[in-house]
């Protein structure tokens, strides 16, 4: 059986997204900001100084405020992209005229999710030259740069497969959006309160731990924000380590439990994209 590897989904969602005015718009404003952020950090940094001077570590500052908004910016944008693209299709009547053609469950959803990562990495790939005026200064590796970009997209495409699976299963898009931002909030604030509380439990009565916390590392380990501080300053990993005393990367953590999560979602995508067509009427 021959395999078309041809995905007009991914062609006319592209196509759709990058001619629009409002996309390139979006980003021209989105560039605005983070140069205005930028050059008003430098700039007050080195007034307030009295020296005229941007240190490395002032740089290092700079570097990790920069990756906190990028972070901020996928998890609030992706949901936007991603929870009505199968919703939208059904509220406009036009999903059953998409089953109908010969392409694929698989190539619907990917072609769906891939146009929406593509538009994000676009944005990402927008910043750097915003970014590369952090090596200017010193204080970063390119290495670290590039591990950061690398759970940028892992986290996308997570986030990306949750908001089309709920955009899949149910029938509004307002209702997928809100799941999706839910869970957004779950992985980012309510897991960190979830680490907190976890260990000053494992350390109530006697002031310390006495026993590994597998279930506070657990916390840690998915949370996108304590990933990326773990990155940005490795004394971070040993913390968490000491706090759980559980000696695993909270990287290999996170990457392991968003690819298990992204592949999850997206299979319950291709399943439920036309289970009402099985119906027998």
């Amino acid at each position: 059986m021959r395999v078309n590897v041809n995905n007009p989904v991914l062609v006319k969602e592209v196509k759709l997204r990058f001619r629009s005015l409002k996309s390139f718009t979006g980003i021209l404003f989105y560039l605005i900001a983070m140069s205005i952020f930028v050059f008003g950090f430098i700039f007050l940094t080195t007034s307030f100084s009295g020296t005229g001077f941007f240190k490395p570590d002032q740089s290092f500052i700079l570097f990790g405020l920069l990756t906190y908004i990028q972070l901020g910016l996928i998890l609030f944008i992706t949901p936007g992209l991603t929870a009505g693209t199968i919703s939208t299709e059904r509220e406009k009547q036009t999903l059953n005229m998409l089953l109908t053609t010969s392409q694929s469950s698989m190539q619907i959803i990917l072609g769906k999710l891939s146009s929406s990562i593509a538009f994000l990495l676009l944005m990402l790939v927008a910043g750097l030259p915003i970014y590369s005026l952090v090596f200017l200064f010193g204080g970063i590796s390119p290495s670290q740069l590039g591990l950061i970009f690398l759970f940028f997209l892992l986290t996308m495409i997570t986030v990306g497969s949750i908001g089309v699976m709920f955009s899949t299963i149910t029938r509004k898009t307002i209702v997928a959006m809100i799941a999706t931002y839910g869970t957004m909030i779950f992985l980012s604030i309510v897991t960190a309160f979830f680490f907190m509380i976890t260990v000053q439990v494992n350390m109530m009565g006697t002031g310390a731990i006495q026993s590994p916390s597998p279930i506070a590392h657990f916390w840690a380990s998915i949370n996108p924000g304590i990933l990326i501080f773990t990155l940005l300053n490795p004394t971070t990993e040993e913390f968490v380590t000491e706090l759980t005393q559980i000696d695993f990367p909270v990287w290999a953590g996170f990457t392991i439990f968003y690819v298990v999560l992204a592949a999850t979602a997206i299979t319950i995508s291709i399943k439920k994209l036309r289970v009402n067509m099985n119906r027998p009427k």
